[in-house]
């Protein structure tokens, strides 16, 4: 029995929030059962839902308010380059391998339309919670962590501007998003264009 991620809906709340309005054609990376993707849609009706995951049996159960959905991993993308307008990936990058996370922003770059926007959360290896337990972000399904200032060079380096990295997770509900990043939050939103 999968656990199921109690942010995840206030994850996609908070992405509504910073996708542009303009952004029309919307790529959901890792969209699982579309929890989060029928919470966007319902901020933002005006989108083309697109959904993208590597388990069909997910994508099976994906809700009417996804326009498409795709079959695929994020290293080779079947869209064509230049095809969407913003990418949300919710807690998606650590579960990659090290080795197939610059190939997946080479590809989240590819795709997007010039002008448009990549939105992740990933959880964060400064977050309180972690420096108490002297924890890590590694774990049976968490294959890579991401520091924020690494994570933010990575994006700059396959061409992305503007970046910026808020908060995110469970913190956000008592402190909003615009506290240091590395003081309490469990997660972090990275926001990059491609300008």
């Amino acid at each position: 029995m999968a656990i199921e991620d109690t942010f995840s809906l206030k994850r996609y709340q908070q992405f509504a929030r910073h996708i542009p309005s303009n952004a029309i054609r919307v790529v959901d990376i890792g969209c699982a059962e579309g929890r989060g993707g029928k919470e966007l849609k319902s901020i933002r009706p005006d989108i083309e839902l697109i959904g993208l995951d590597c388990v069909e049996e997910r994508l099976a159960k994906l809700p009417d308010c996804y326009n498409s959905k795709i079959l695929g991993i994020t290293n080779q993308i079947p869209l064509q380059d230049r095809s969407c307008d913003a990418i949300v990936a919710g807690e998606f990058l650590e579960h990659l391998y090290p080795a197939d996370v610059d190939p997946t922003l080479c590809e989240f770059q590819r795709i997007l339309e010039i002008g448009g926007t990549l939105l992740m959360t990933t959880p964060n290896p400064y977050s309180l919670k972690m420096r108490k337990r002297n924890g890590t972000v590694y774990g049976v399904a968490h294959l890579t962590q991401h520091f924020p200032e690494v994570l933010k060079m990575r994006l700059m380096l396959h061409g992305f501007s503007h970046v910026k990295i808020i908060g995110s997770g469970q913190a956000t509900r008592y402190f909003g998003e615009w506290m240091p990043v590395r003081s309490v939050y469990g997660s972090y939103l990275i926001i990059g264009k491609k300008i």
